[in-house]
């Protein structure tokens, strides 16, 4: 696996962030839609609306006099996950995995107290994670047991996968692996491994840690290059339904795959990052630019699905 140097990467088609945020996302995504993925309540009730699968809301808290009552909200001997409605990055995504005694565990093992907790969701409240500082909410999620033929890809959290859609058009992949370094979230910014997915297989095509290539899973030491993702042709569907379902026309579309549940919406994004090019070793404008050329030719998901799945395998031509 080599590092593709800027000049490779302009012959490889990499969309920059002028040109992402100028030519697609002012282009594509209507301001007007834009709380409805900023606001990771409002994505829920959305997804409950369209009757797509998300993962279990217990609850919420959105004022500080109601924290106090944090235990009866959530599930008893269960894990759990704690999120800023308004977050962004990864910050402020609280996980835990068990309970003990007075205690609740982390992934990495970690305890915290009831005070934490609290401490925590006071935090998120006052808008410590969130976008402009602005008071937010926190959502109260049910913890995701991740099928487990991802079991030796990821370290102590939940593994998901990011696909870029284009006027709902599943474009591009990636699959998002938790490290000791990024405490069990699957951020690429914390320290998270990006495997670059074949859109037609499903399969890895190469992998990346802070942008920087590796082969093996920096805890586990599998071969990164044996990830095959079960049930692609869902998960796709599910990432082109996300277009349907908001309006944005340039969106991330972030998925968990469940041992129970199957496929389920995490989370949307009208901004997602460029950093699944580099997972790839491959740029996204040649797909996006031969979008435009089809994309009035397919009349609903299931036709736009297999699209990509025909003409985004592997490196796309000219």
């Amino acid at each position: 696996m080599k590092l593709a140097f800027p000049s490779e990467l302009r012959r490889l088609g990499l969309l920059g962030m002028n040109a992402r945020n100028i030519n697609y996302i002012s282009r594509y995504n209507d301001r007007s839609f834009f709380p409805l993925v900023d606001n990771k309540l409002k994505t829920k009730q959305l997804i409950k609306k369209h009757g797509l699968q998300a993962p279990e809301l217990y609850g919420y808290i959105q004022y500080q006099g109601e924290i106090k009552n944090i235990l009866d909200v959530l599930p008893k001997g269960k894990g759990f996950v704690i999120k800023p409605a308004r977050g962004s990055g990864g910050k402020g995504i609280l996980v835990i995995n068990s309970r003990e005694g007075d205690c609740f565990i982390k992934p990495s093992g970690e305890k915290l107290t009831e005070q934490g907790i609290k401490r925590h969701v006071s935090n998120i409240l006052s808008g410590l994670y969130s976008l402009g500082g602005k008071d937010d909410i926190a959502l109260l999620e049910r913890l995701i047991t991740f099928d487990k033929v991802f079991e030796k890809f990821s370290f102590e959290g939940v593994p998901d996968i990011r696909v870029i859609v284009y006027r709902g058009y599943p474009v591009m992949a990636m699959m998002r692996l938790s490290t000791s370094e990024s405490d069990g979230k699957a951020n690429l910014h914390q320290g998270a491994v990006g495997v670059g997915i074949d859109i037609a297989t499903g399969k890895a095509i190469s992998a990346v840690q802070f942008n920087r290539p590796v082969e093996q899973h920096p805890d586990t030491g599998v071969n990164l290059s044996t990830l095959e993702i079960p049930h692609w042709s869902k998960i796709l569907d599910l990432a082109s339904a996300s277009y349907d379902m908001t309006n944005l026309g340039y969106l991330g579309v972030d998925i968990v795959l469940d041992e129970e549940k199957g496929a389920m919406l995490l989370e949307l994004n009208a901004r997602p990052g460029l950093a699944i090019q580099i997972a790839n070793e491959q740029g996204l404008l040649k797909r996006l630019k031969w979008i435009d050329k089809v994309a009035d030719t397919h009349q609903n998901r299931d036709e736009r699905t297999n699209f990509s799945l025909t003409h985004f395998g592997g490196v796309t031509e000219d």
